[in-house]
Formats: structure tokens, C-alpha cells, sequence
């Protein structure tokens, strides 16, 4: 993959990433392929551009995220995935914080054919520490 289409494709991805911080649609069908699915790490998913586009508008209104910071990206072939951090504040009171990775496919015209993430708890913990037999907490994981 060219440099130039790797930098196009995470200049893509921080705009989106960019959009949750501000809260604001500044383009979600122009970098959506119209027939796209977008699943979320937590089970929903969104078909095509425009149902992707009423989803964020919709949740704006119940929530606001407060950081979605990405780190490392990989590119192959029409694949892209990349890493990030995420924390929200919803308006009931609940704050969600995880880490997660995003696995992206491109279309032909390097648009978001397909967006999956995978979450993963920021609360990490070695259950081995003080015992040979694993001591897991007991708590309830908001995303899953």
C-alpha cells in the first residue's frame, strides 16, 4: 500500500474519531460508502451511510463523548485497523471508558465499506498475583 493512501485512510479515520469529540456530522455519508455496516463492540450494528448518520445524530443527544484518541494504525490490502482509547458521558449520569480497536474495509473509491470494533476493559489486572488459582474480579462490564 502506498504511503499517500495509508495517510488518506487515517486522515479518514480522525475525521470520524473527530466528529464524536465535536459532537457535529461533518460528513458521515461522504466518508461512508452508502451500503456500509458499522458494528458496534458491543453487539448493534448500523446498515449504510445514511442509518450510520441518524445513529450518531441520535446519540449526540443522549451522550457526549469526551475522548476518542487513536494510536497505532496497520494497513493491508483494502483493510485498516486501528487502535484507540475511548471515554463518553451519557446524560443519565453513566460514564463508559475502554480501550478498543477498529478493523476497517474500503471500498474501491476509499470510503468505509465496513467499520467493526472490539472492546477491551482499561481495568486490567494480573488474576495470578497473590494466589496460583486465578482471582477475577466481580464486576459488571458496561459494553458487553
Amino acid at each position: 500500500m502506498e504511503v499517500s493512501a495509508a495517510a488518506e485512510r487515517e486522515a479518514l479515520l480522525r475525521e470520524w474519531l473527530g466528529m464524536w469529540l465535536a459532537g457535529e456530522d461533518r460528513g458521515i455519508t461522504r466518508i461512508f460508502a452508502a451500503d456500509a455496516l458499522y458494528v458496534e463492540s458491543w453487539g448493534p450494528y448500523y446498515r449504510g451511510a445514511s442509518e450510520i448518520a441518524h445513529w450518531f445524530r441520535e446519540w449526540n443527544t443522549r451522550g457526549r463523548v469526551v475522548r476518542w484518541d487513536a494510536g497505532r494504525f496497520f494497513h493491508s490490502g483494502r483493510w485498516s485497523a486501528v487502535e484507540w482509547s475511548f471515554r463518553c458521558e451519557m446524560r443519565d449520569g453513566v460514564v463508559q471508558e475502554f480501550d478498543g480497536v477498529s478493523v476497517v474495509g474500503w471500498d474501491a473509491e476509499g470510503r468505509i465499506a465496513s467499520l467493526k470494533e472490539y472492546g477491551c476493559n482499561i481495568d486490567n489486572y494480573d488474576p495470578y498475583a497473590d494466589s496460583p488459582s486465578p482471582n477475577f474480579k466481580n464486576e459488571r462490564i458496561l459494553w458487553f
